[in-house]
């Protein structure tokens, strides 16, 4: 639920819990990285937060909490075996002092350290001794000489932002590397196709090529003879000289000349199927009036006849 913004309506009771329980988790971690940089005087360092973020951070932090609570113990039994240590050497601090020399120290020194070692190193639990030998070989794996927490919690916060740059090249890289497949497969086959016989150039390509070649060169010698007869040709025949205007004037002339005959079409079209004869073709016209009328008479009679029946008749008043 981190990337979800923080005044984002959430509806749902089972998101909300989720969301509080992130939001929990985060401040949790950064009380916790404010705790250990702010012992150094330093600023937490920016990072991006999300999901995988928020579990390495609290299983940093909780490890952390177990290595403190170990490292707490160990302080304590260390305390109190020097607290023995220094109540033995007081009870025999008389008998020894005379003998007591700078070899004497150091070597008794050194002996206290391994059983100090010795007894911490026989108090520890598993989960003690799996912690302290965690932290060894990652102090040894990065190369850090005098390790803490501190510096061990930010070279491997470090380490995950690194990984975690890394798994995104290598998804660019991978998307890449499609792309230029897919690509290459594009262009193997555009190979292939040219590669075919459809692209391929005809067998007597040379032979039509030298052909070409010799009509261009007779045509080429003939051109100055063919441009000297063009040139007697025009002087023995007149030629008009044409212009623009002249073309345009005839082109405007010719389609006035197109619509005149277009409207004497329509009107004789009136006319079709008349003899050719003037005379024949009045008496045809006399006798098609003569049924047009006849025709009429009859449609009106007939119109008339359905009115009379239709209406109703009016019966007479008697005075």
């Amino acid at each position: 639920m981190s990337h979800l913004h923080p005044q984002t309506a959430i509806f749902s009771p089972s998101v909300a819990r989720a969301a509080a329980s992130t939001a929990k988790d985060w401040s949790y971690v950064d009380n916790w990285l404010r705790t250990k940089y702010s012992a150094n005087n330093q600023n937490v360092p920016k990072f991006e937060r999300n999901p995988d973020t928020l579990r390495a951070l609290l299983a940093l932090a909780s490890h952390n909490e177990a290595v403190d609570e170990e490292r707490d113990q160990l302080a304590q039994l260390e305390k109190a075996a020097l607290d023995e240590v220094k109540a033995a050497d007081a009870a025999k601090e008389t008998t020894r002092q005379e003998q007591a020399d700078g070899v004497t120290k150091d070597v008794k020194g050194e002996l206290v350290a391994d059983d100090i070692l010795d007894a911490i190193e026989e108090n520890l639990t598993r989960e003690g001794r799996t912690a302290l030998d965690a932290m060894a070989r990652m102090a040894v794996e990065l190369g850090m000489a005098f390790p803490t927490s501190e510096g061990l919690g930010t070279r491997y916060v470090e380490l995950q932002a690194k990984v975690f740059e890394l798994e995104q090249t290598l998804d660019r890289v991978a998307l890449l590397q499609k792309y230029l497949e897919r690509e290459s497969q594009t262009m193997d086959g555009f190979i292939q196709e040219v590669r075919g016989p459809e692209y391929r150039p005809a067998a007597d390509l040379a032979k039509q090529n030298l052909d070409l070649q010799r009509q261009i060169k007779t045509m080429s010698a003939k051109l100055p003879e063919i441009g000297q007869q063009i040139a007697a040709l025009e002087k023995s025949v007149a030629i008009p000289s044409l212009t623009v205007e002249d073309v345009k004037k005839d082109e405007d002339v010719y389609l006035d000349l197109l619509a005149a005959k277009k409207e004497l079409d329509a009107q004789v079209k009136t006319f079709a199927g008349l003899p050719p004869d003037v005379e024949a073709a009045r008496i045809e016209l006399e006798s098609l009036r003569a049924q047009l009328r006849d025709a009429t008479a009859r449609r009106d009679a007939v119109f008339e006849g359905l009115v009379e029946r239709e209406s109703p008749v009016k019966s007479r008043r008697r005075p």
